[in-house]
């Protein structure tokens, strides 16, 4: 698959997901076999360009290729700055993000809420394009505002029509947030009419769903979100299965425990303690959760304010869980969209 000049490992590609996609967790999924990771959401304001969050994110010294940075906001001009900006520090692809449906980002018209003002999306996207003529512009939506405004079909002819260069639609509405179970049929229509890639996001938790996602939409790709949480190796799985047609050995304990440790040295690095620390707790529980013994684990490390406590206590619970079990065991349906059931064999 190729966005732009850009060619892609594979067809797999890690959500943007706010206060997850920084740049450790991207650097670590590409490790683990997804093709390209987008950034969390830059905000397009450029009063806040100055700020330590809004710089940190912007920061992709190392970053494997192709570095594509999400912006989020509501006004043309705005977003056109916010794009010259991040692509003059080292964005190679510039998203836009018009499937947030979070309150906070609807409240003040970006995210999902744009779907309402398809005018504006035009001109949104027109501007953006016109900024940063030398890098590719994709686009990330939902089906539509609600389930009687489904208008995924008239947002792509307007993206193919500005220049958009790849589509990512999330099969729910901005209504229905993440409730309920994603729909696929849309995304089909899409990509039946579509002139350039479109990329499948939503409940695709398993290498069997992946499978089924990109054979029933025919996309070009699929985007994965929360199921990387914790689970930063399910690209790999996917990217084995969609080749063999058949599953990789489940992760040794021994192995999430490297993985996990070498996050949390690189979010150390990248926060500094106080921030890496209280940012590695989510990490932590994403990991462990469903494992014996998590539970009470998760609540005395969410206690922990220090590097060293916290990679101790870390150690520790994965001493104690090598020598229950050495391989961890994956309860999952080929078919559901849940997140897999977790847990240490007996």
């Amino acid at each position: 698959m190729h966005i732009g000049p850009h060619h892609l490992k594979n067809r797999l590609i890690v959500a943007p997901m706010a206060g997850v996609t920084d740049r450790p967790f991207r650097q670590l999924c590409k490790q683990l076999g997804a093709g390209m990771a987008v950034s969390e959401m830059v905000t397009s304001n450029s009063l806040l360009y100055g700020s330590a969050k809004t710089a940190r994110r912007a920061n992709h010294d190392g970053e494997v290729d192709p570095i594509s940075v999400q912006i989020a906001g509501a006004d043309p001009a705005m977003l056109a700055q916010a794009a010259r900006h991040n692509a003059d520090r080292g964005a190679q692809i510039i998203d836009i993000n018009m499937g947030c449906p979070a309150k906070k980002v609807c409240n003040v018209m970006a995210g999902s809420a744009l779907l309402q003002d398809e005018a504006l999306v035009g001109r949104i996207l027109d501007a953006v394009v016109k900024a940063v003529p030398e890098v590719p512009v994709t686009l990330k939506i939902r089906t539509g505002w609600d389930r009687e405004h489904r208008n995924a079909r008239n947002i792509l002819r307007i993206a193919e029509n500005a220049g958009v260069q790849a589509l990512a639609i999330h099969g729910r509405t901005r209504a229905c947030g993440y409730t309920g179970e994603a729909e696929y049929d849309t995304i089909r229509a899409v990509k039946a009419e579509a002139k350039i890639p479109v990329i499948a996001n939503g409940d695709i938790t398993t290498p069997e769903k992946a499978k089924h996602v990109l054979d029933h939409t025919g996309a070009d790709a699929v985007m994965i979100g929360r199921a990387a949480q914790g689970r930063p190796w399910i690209f790999r799985e996917i990217e084995h299965f969609l080749a063999t047609g058949e599953h990789l050995p489940e992760p040794e304990v021994a192995e999430i425990h490297a993985v996990l440790t070498g996050h949390l040295h690189d979010l150390y690095a990248f926060y500094g303690e106080v921030t890496g620390v209280r940012v590695a707790r989510k990490h932590i529980s994403w990991y462990t959760k469903g494992l014996v013994g998590s539970s009470a684990f998760r609540h005395a490390m969410n206690q922990l304010d220090t590097v060293a406590a916290q990679l101790a206590v870390v150690d520790d619970y994965f001493a104690q869980a090598a020598r229950a079990d050495s391989r961890l065991r994956y309860a999952t349906s080929s078919t559901s969209g849940a997140t897999p059931n977790v847990r240490l064999a007996a």
